[in-house]
């Protein structure tokens, strides 16, 4: 049985369709719903509740992206991910959960000197959905989240003075 030979006319036909397919696969995958999470943990030996310049980032630690409906407690969905060297951890979610929270959360510290957790600190809220209003599709940073020493650092009072932190009804 002889094959058909490709000629100038059907080159372009078949390039056409080609292009068709792959576009029909890029918006199935947008479809799909999925996003990258990621973020930094770092150890907050002041505990201030924010990073300040004796702060470090803590590689090695795990972190979980949870996910459960508004009404309800159940998970729908938990993965775990470990921070690099620089404190930073990035998961793969492969679907939307639009009616859903979805929190990244300490889970555990490689550093014993600082891992301390406090209730409500230990996580940072993530939109894991494309009906939101953002207009980056994929990608989804959480703010950062930090384990806390036991004890504050020693020049702890002296560094947290340089942010002039006053509640504005003590001002004149």
């Amino acid at each position: 049985m002889a094959q058909p030979k490709m000629t100038i006319t059907t080159a372009p036909l078949l390039l056409a369709v080609l292009a068709v397919a792959a576009l029909a696969g890029v918006a199935s995958a947008e479809k799909a719903g999925g996003f990258v999470v990621t973020g930094r943990v770092y150890c907050d030996p002041c505990r201030a509740g924010f990073e300040t310049n004796v702060s470090k980032s803590v590689p090695g630690a795990t972190v979980e992206v949870v996910c459960r409906h508004f009404s309800g407690s159940k998970e729908t969905l938990k993965a775990e991910a470990t921070t690099d060297e620089y404190g930073w951890y990035k998961l793969e979610i492969d679907q939307d959960h639009q009616e859903e929270i979805c929190e990244a959360v300490l889970a555990k510290s490689p550093d014993p000197a600082c891992a301390e957790v406090e209730e409500f600190r230990d996580r940072a809220r993530v939109p894991l959905t494309s009906n939101n209003g953002i207009k980056q599709q994929g990608v989804r940073y959480a703010n950062p989240i930090a384990f806390f020493r036991k004890d504050p650092l020693k020049e702890c009072g002296q560094i947290l003075q340089k942010y002039d932190l006053k509640d504005a009804s003590e001002t004149p």
